[in-house]
């Protein structure tokens, strides 16, 4: 079983919406955290299921600047 980083971010209607960095377009959202977490881990699996021959992205980390 493989680790990912899921990126949780929240919008404006207050769904949560949660992205795996290393998987380019895998992404899902919900409105509970429990709920976004189920449906992060389904997104995996179809992500990892049609897409095969796609390498995984290193995932680096976030990093706060100012502009």
């Amino acid at each position: 079983m493989a680790e990912y980083n899921l990126i949780i971010e929240k919008d404006e209607e207050g769904w949560f919406v949660g992205s795996i960095p290393e998987l380019p377009g895998c992404y899902t959202q919900a409105k509970t955290i429990p709920q976004l977490l189920e449906r992060i881990k389904e997104a995996i699996e179809v992500y990892l299921e049609g897409e095969k021959n796609i390498p995984l992205i290193k995932f680096i980390g976030i990093r706060k600047i100012e502009a």
